[in-house]
Order: structure tokens, then C-alpha cells, then sequence
């Protein structure tokens, strides 16, 4: 089972403070790296009202320094926002002070208003991030190469491999992915893209990526008292659904989604995505999804009290960590850097 921490940095006028989740977040990660889960994960979005972070290779630098084996995977980095040539020198330097643990995960991003802000066309996203991908692997070479008439060469290049991953759901990008990538990264995703990008590498003649790891909940709280904790988390759920509805209506003039609009508490812990358990559940949970799964934990979502994170944590720690089962670990097609 893959351990993962996620971090997305959203502090909402009703949260905690955003300087005291910043702090916590670099607790969780040591924290996370001594228990010994596999992943802290890093979005991105752009002017977003709650902050959420913009800037997840800087969050990855801060967290590399105080960890010693974890992997540091963007999931995703909106390659729109970037120049690819300081990009390729960014994550070269990260890869080089973390020792080699960086999974470089790009996405094609959705927010026309992202897009404007760095001066990029969302018409041209899929070509654009392919551009980054190709350019990065180049860059990484050490070599001298132009790009877009420009003279460059990147130093220092690391000695470890940067696994490229990208993700999203269109068809097409799980070709790209077979065919240009080293993954493709698609957890809490449907089934079926994952299923186009395994035909797709044996259709290529790659390595079997093998079958969809199996997903537990998109958020899990492990709780005393669930009826309890629910009532004062749904808020914060409820903040991160209502904002990625009012995201999609930006991008496609109307919220898309399964919760686009009309949710209430009730309405989306029972969809089952969102989930607050006891230890026993917990570990039942995970007993049903057994090896070459993935097991998501997120302390301070939508700007939950630092506090309540770590009593979260340290429940965890004692009553199921012990139970989860350390076997298989989904690596997204990625078969460099093994832990």
C-alpha cells in the first residue's frame, strides 16, 4: 500500500491561520517521513481566495530539508505557468538536495484564469505541456540545445533520473503518457483512464504498468467520535468542493463534477469520498484494499486546525499505521528511483 500526505495549503477566512498550517505542513512531512509513508503530495492553483499554493516546488524545498526519505511528487504542476528552461533548472536543484527523490508530475490545468495570468492560450495546454515535457528531458541531458531560439544549457544536472509523470483523464493524454512519459499519474481518477494508458504501453511494446491501484477515500479522518468530528469538519469539506465547483463553472461555464452544486454535509459523506472513521473502520478499510493500493491522509484540508491534525495523526499512528500492509506499492508507471 502507498502511504501519501497531501498538502494543498487552503486557509480559508474560518480556518487556521495560514502561517500556523505552513508551519504544521513541515511538521506532518518529518512526521510522515519517520512513520514511513511513501509520498507528500503538492497541487497548484493560481489566485486562488484561500490561498491554495501556487508555488509547490518551493513547498517541496522546504520539506526536502526536513526529510530524509519521502518523495517529493507534484500532482500536479500546471506546466502552463511556466518557463520551461528555469523550470528544468528548479527542479534540477531540488533533485540534487533531496537526494533524487523528486517525481516530477505535470498537468494540463483547466482555469482560463491561470492561463491569463502567465500570458498562456488554455487552447494550446496540450501542446504547451508536452513542449515542457520534451524540453525538460533535453534540458536534463546537460547538453547544449536551443529552445525557442534561445542558446541554453542547464548546470548543475543531477545525477538521479527525474520521472516525468502526467496527468489528467483525456485519452489523449494517456497516449502521451505512454508514449512520452515515464507515468501517468491519476490517482482518485476513474478506472478507465488508467486502463487507456495500460493498453497503450503494450500496444507501444513498453512494460505492463499491471491494473488500477486500488483507491481508498479522497478524504480520511480517523476519529473517537465520527458523528462528533464530522460536524465540525464538513465545513471545510464542503469550502473545497464549493470552491473546485465555482473552478469548473470558470472553465466550463457551469460546475462539473459530482458534487456541482446542491451539496450539504449529509449529501456528501454519503458519497463515501469523503470519510471520518473510527481506527476499527480504518483498519477494515484498509484490510479490503490490501496491497498495490494507495491510502491518502490530508491533516489540514481545507484549513482544519493544526491542532485537531496532529491528534488525527497521532491516533493514526497508534491504533492503524500498524496494520497497513507495506507489500506492493503503486509507483504510476514509474520504475526509476526504486525506495
Amino acid at each position: 500500500m502507498e502511504l501519501v500526505m497531501i498538502c494543498d495549503m487552503r486557509a480559508p477566512d474560518f480556518g487556521a491561520p495560514r502561517e500556523a498550517l505552513f508551519e504544521a505542513a513541515l511538521d506532518m512531512a518529518q512526521w510522515a517521513d519517520r512513520v514511513g509513508f511513501d509520498v507528500v503530495g503538492f497541487g497548484e492553483h493560481h489566485g486562488a481566495a484561500d490561498g491554495y499554493n501556487p508555488s509547490p516546488l518551493v513547498m517541496a524545498a522546504a520539506i526536502a530539508g526536513r526529510t530524509e526519505q519521502i518523495r517529493l511528487r507534484t500532482a500536479v504542476l500546471l506546466a502552463s505557468c511556466y518557463d520551461p528552461i528555469r523550470l528544468a533548472e528548479d527542479v534540477a536543484v531540488l533533485q540534487i538536495l533531496s537526494g533524487g527523490r523528486v517525481e516530477l508530475g505535470l498537468g494540463f490545468g483547466y482555469r482560463p484564469s491561470e492561463f491569463a495570468m502567465y500570458g498562456r492560450a488554455v487552447e494550446d495546454r496540450f501542446a504547451f505541456t508536452m513542449q515542457v515535457a520534451k524540453t525538460l528531458k533535453l534540458a536534463w541531458s546537460g547538453e547544449p540545445f536551443e529552445y525557442d531560439g534561445r542558446p541554453c544549457q542547464i548546470s548543475p544536472v543531477p545525477k538521479r533520473h527525474i520521472p516525468i509523470l502526467l496527468g489528467g483523464t483525456a485519452p489523449k493524454v494517456a497516449r502521451a503518457a505512454a508514449e512520452s512519459a515515464d507515468g501517468f499519474l491519476v490517482p482518485l481518477m476513474p478506472e478507465k483512464s488508467w486502463d487507456l494508458y495500460r493498453a497503450a504501453c503494450l500496444e507501444l511494446g513498453k512494460a505492463d504498468p499491471g491494473g488500477y491501484p486500488k483507491q481508498a477515500p479522497t478524504f480520511l479522518w480517523i476519529s473517537q467520535d465520527p458523528d462528533c468530528d464530522w460536524e465540525w469538519i464538513a465545513p471545510h469539506v464542503l469550502h473545497v468542493l464549493d470552491s473546485y465547483s465555482a473552478w469548473t463553472a470558470e472553465a466550463y461555464g457551469e460546475p462539473r463534477g459530482p458534487y456541482a452544486g446542491g451539496m450539504t454535509p449529509e449529501t456528501v459523506r454519503q458519497s463515501h469520498a469523503y470519510q471520518v472513521v473510527t481506527p476499527e473502520d480504518a483498519v477494515a478499510l484498509i484490510e479490503s484494499l490490501g496491497d498495490h493500493s494507495s491510502l491518502y491522509l490530508t491533516p489540514l484540508f481545507g484549513g482544519i486546525d493544526p491542532k485537531k491534525g496532529w491528534e488525527m495523526l497521532q491516533l493514526y499512528e497508534r491504533e492503524v499505521h500498524p496494520h497497513v500492509p507495506r507489500g506492493v506499492i503503486p509507483r504510476w508507471g514509474v520504475v526509476t528511483n526504486p525506495r
